[in-house]
């Protein structure tokens, strides 16, 4: 009975997960018509003085709005990146459909998620920086990576109790090769 509830923990944890990346790489496709609507709601909202996090709002999403339209309008191939990045999104997700199906096996995708989620943090610091980004969408940015982490923890320790709760009930060949892991 805790096998079970341990498997439907973990793929509780990995349907998130999964639908997570989805929702990502879905919205990484119509950013323009995306950044349209968000401009219109928040564009022509009064200024504020901006702050040492940079620009108000208003101004990040006008200047971001003007020049996702001018680069479309002028270099529309430069959105086929964003296109790309939708497609490692959905393949990742695929990856963890793996995981879903058996989470033992497959546990190393749990670990070798929680690295990509913890890499994202200073990726977003790093570049964001780089790029002119101002510092809050710097740290919403990297907020994605702890947002997956949580998932990923939880399904990779439920693994673990997983392969712990089998093995003691079993005296044939343990689940986990390698007890280690």
């Amino acid at each position: 009975m805790a096998a079970k509830r341990l498997l439907r923990r973990i793929r509780v944890a990995t349907t998130i997960l999964i639908i997570g990346l989805v929702i990502s790489g879905a919205t990484a496709i119509p950013l323009q018509w995306e950044l349209g609507i968000l401009h219109d709601l928040v564009g022509d909202s009064p200024r504020q003085e901006a702050t040492h996090l940079g620009p108000n709002l208003a101004d990040w999403v006008t200047r971001v709005h003007l020049g996702l339209v001018d680069t479309n309008q002028r270099y529309p191939f430069v959105a086929y990146g964003t296109d790309w990045l939708a497609f490692g999104h959905f393949i990742i997700a695929v990856f963890f459909v793996g995981a879903w199906r058996d989470p033992v096996r497959n546990r190393w995708l749990f670990q070798a998620g929680m690295i990509a989620c913890v890499a994202v943090v200073p990726y977003a610091i790093f570049f964001g920086y780089l790029r002119e980004i101002p510092a809050a969408w710097r740290c919403i940015d990297a907020s994605f990576g702890v947002g997956g982490f949580i998932p990923l923890w939880l399904a990779h320790r439920w693994t673990k109790q997983l392969i712990q709760e089998v093995d003691a009930r079993t005296d044939d060949v343990p689940i986990c090769p390698n007890p280690a892991n």
